[in-house]
């Protein structure tokens, strides 16, 4: 079975303002995590937050191409899945953002509904990034209720 997420959207920016959302903690704030430790920098360890779960967590970043690709290692201990952010310029100021996670257990007996939370989740934080690279709006993060 192929535990791969993959999850596209097209918005309607250059992939260089794109990429500075995504790695910037003050934008992403605007759209995803309420905070970011640090840039988003190869060999860099963040922490996330999302003060209204009061929840946080370590991200490894490993690869950042800009304004191209962001790769980095997340999740629990002994759980970690790698996250592969890729931007293509497809012309007329569009970009193509896919976001594609790998390295969930085909053993895991919650597997299936592990990758419909991370497919939700990804759906969700592309939409708001949508929203606020393309018309400034902010106040879709954090309304997704469970």
């Amino acid at each position: 079975m192929d535990t791969r997420i993959v999850t596209k959207m097209k918005i309607q920016k250059r992939p260089e303002d794109v990429f500075e959302a995504l790695v910037d903690p003050a934008q992403m704030s605007k759209y995803w995590f309420s905070s970011g430790t640090h840039r988003m920098e190869p060999g860099k360890t963040i922490i996330w937050r999302y003060e209204e779960y009061n929840a946080e967590g370590k991200v490894h970043v490993k690869e950042v191409e800009k304004p191209r690709k962001i790769q980095f290692v997340w999740g629990e201990e002994g759980q970690e899945t790698t996250v592969t952010i890729s931007l293509e310029e497809l012309g007329d100021q569009t970009t193509l953002v896919t976001v594609e996670e790998e390295g969930l257990s085909e053993e895991d007996p919650h597997l299936i509904a592990k990758m419909l939370g991370q497919k939700e989740g990804w759906v969700y934080m592309l939409t708001c990034l949508k929203g606020y690279v393309e018309n400034g709006i902010s106040s879709l993060r954090a309304s997704l209720v469970h």
